[in-house]
């Protein structure tokens, strides 16, 4: 694949501010450039950056109607009246509702948790979760991570004497549901300082109210925050603000003290005995936790985060990983038939999109193979599919092209639609699909720029290899959690040459184990640079090359070393 390199450069006013903030900071110069990049100008700023605090979580009330939603609450676990708590299907909405239900259990035995089924019901609020909460005697149904748009699901809850509170992160329509409480930071009268939470966030942060209401210090809430690093690492939210504080305490309870059901995931990921990360979250636990509602029923991935003890923790965790062995290889399947589809029946040359439909095709696994075709043509892609004699799908983006906007803009022909800028899903009937296709395309095709459809790589700082001294790796590592707007910094070296040892590895031979010297060091630095085969010869021969990579801790066994992920190599 063939990468467009950008250089971020400071203007003069960031260069003096640079000046003094290394003059103020024990970093490195380049570190220090990398806070003024992302827009610090004072040590306080840096300060909090780099040495996240729990203090510096922002009031829960400040959300719109938390204190609504408290009150009612309060009234529920008084009258002792029946609350359901009720979540999405996928790692953002199980962990919501496990860790909310966790806490409530520990107050009240009048509480039950919902996940709808994705085939059955959908996504969101229906009318079969209401039903399920009027026959089993509920009062009040706390939502999460949806909702925002159930302005008919909370009208017939009403009715049928049932109040809601939603907690949700989604944008809104205009038209509020009739709820209790509407929690969301995106809502038009907000004045919460973050917008960016994850649905277990906003979880959490109704959790962090009614202890703080009620008098229950901190400290027994924090455990909880495990959940919320794994809900912001899997759903692809902003790691800035709050979302970095949560996500840099979550992880250290992931790594010294996990609640049972993580820790079951944790042992069959083979993760056991390494220091956990987001990446780790991303690709591994975050993946099986979707795997119960993409295959069966996300309520299992429930049952397992709220396990009391290790011996039920081993067992569930063994059959969500089973189901995710199950969507690997459906995974594969499809995404080859869509592979072989666009080959046969699409020219990539004269197309900005991608829309695909069959109706065979498993609703569970239609977003992944979204995310397949964005990163392997880089242009906007949704996946379509039957359910329920209506058709569904999820749509992934690139940078530049909002894919939720341009899925409302065609909102007069859908039934239902969610989700965020790179991210969306939507529901539509069968005779408005192909009028759903030609708008979608046209409107990529008048809003993406060429150059949008070509992958970009943004070099954070060029440096050289003698600079990578253990010192430098301990203040990069202060930068953690990476992750979207927060992402691991990409260096850039110069006139790199094989050192000696370089080799091909892998299946098909196609990755390149590097070992690289520059004009500054005859000490190698270990490398891996993943499907770039075809540089091989030309490194081996001794010619200098250009590499931009990011630096990473690699763990084998109980040793760990430096090793450089190469992104791209120039000759």
């Amino acid at each position: 694949m063939t990468y467009r390199w950008n250089y971020s450069t400071l203007s003069t006013d960031q260069k003096n501010i640079k000046d003094e903030l290394t003059k103020e900071l024990n970093l490195h110069p380049i570190l220090v450039e990398l806070l003024v990049n992302k827009g610090i100008e004072t040590t306080e700023e840096a300060t909090r950056f780099l040495y996240p605090e729990l203090k510096d979580l922002h009031d829960p009330f400040l959300l719109p109607d938390m204190d609504k939603a408290i009150r009612r609450i309060e009234k529920a676990l008084g009258e002792k009246e029946r609350i359901l708590v009720y979540g999405d299907y996928d790692v953002d909405g199980t962990t919501a509702v496990a860790l909310v239900y966790k806490f409530f259990r520990g107050i009240t035995n009048n509480i039950d948790y919902y996940i709808p089924d994705r085939y059955d019901e959908g996504y969101g609020i229906s009318f079969q979760g209401i039903d399920y909460a009027v026959n089993s005697g509920v009062k009040l149904i706390v939502s999460l991570d949806c909702g925002i748009k159930a302005v008919s699901k909370v009208a017939y809850a009403k009715e049928k004497g049932i109040d809601f509170i939603i907690c949700d992160h989604h944008m809104p329509d205009e038209r509020l549901p009739d709820a209790v409480a509407v929690v969301d930071a995106k809502r038009a009268d907000s004045v919460y300082p973050y917008d960016e939470l994850s649905g277990c966030g906003v979880g959490f942060k109704l959790v962090q109210a009614f202890s703080q209401r009620n008098g229950y210090p901190f400290s027994d809430i924090e455990p909880l925050l495990d959940l919320v690093a794994v809900s912001i690492a899997s759903d692809i939210v902003p790691l800035t603000g709050e979302n970095r504080i949560m996500t840099y305490y979550g992880l250290k309870q992931l790594n010294s003290n996990p609640s049972f059901g993580l820790r079951g995931i944790i042992e069959i990921c083979g993760l056991h005995r390494r220091h956990i990360t987001v990446n780790d979250i991303v690709f591994k636990i975050g993946p099986r936790i979707n795997a119960s509602g993409r295959m069966m029923n996300g309520k299992e991935a429930v049952d397992l985060m709220l396990a009391n003890d290790m011996t039920a923790a081993r067992e569930k965790s063994k059959h969500i990983d089973k189901y995710n062995e199950d969507r690997r290889e459906l995974d594969k399947r499809i995404t080859d038939e869509a592979l072989d589809y666009i080959d046969n029946h699409i020219d990539m040359k004269h197309q900005k999109s991608i829309v695909l439909y069959d109706e065979t095709w498993h609703k569970g696994i239609v977003g992944i193979v979204a995310s397949r075709l964005t990163e392997k043509y880089y242009r906007p892609a949704v996946v379509l599919t039957k359910s329920n004699d209506l058709i569904s799908g999820s749509a992934r983006s690139v940078p530049g092209f909002d894919v939720y906007k341009a899925i409302e803009s065609c909102r007069d022909i859908l039934e239902n639609f969610g989700g965020h800028t790179y991210a969306a899903g939507l529901t539509l009937r069968e005779e408005h699909l192909k009028e759903f296709i030609q708008r979608f395309n046209t409107l990529s095709f008048d809003c993406i720029e060429p150059g949008m459809m070509l992958p970009q790589i943004t070099v954070d700082a060029e440096i050289t290899l003698s600079q990578i001294t253990p010192d430098f790796i301990d203040g990069l590592s202060l930068f953690n959690p990476f992750g979207p707007e927060n992402e691991n910094p990409i260096f850039l070296s110069r006139d790199v040459r094989d050192a000696g040892s370089s080799k091909l590895v892998g299946k098909g031979f196609k990755h390149i184990k590097l070992e690289v010297v520059d004009n500054t060091t005859e000490v190698p630095m270990p490398g891996i640079a993943f499907s770039q085969h075809d540089f091989f010869q030309r490194i081996k021969s001794g010619q200098p090359v250009d590499i931009c990579y990011t630096i990473e801790e690699n763990t084998h066994g109980t040793k760990s070393f430096t090793q450089l992920m190469v992104k791209d190599i120039r000759g």
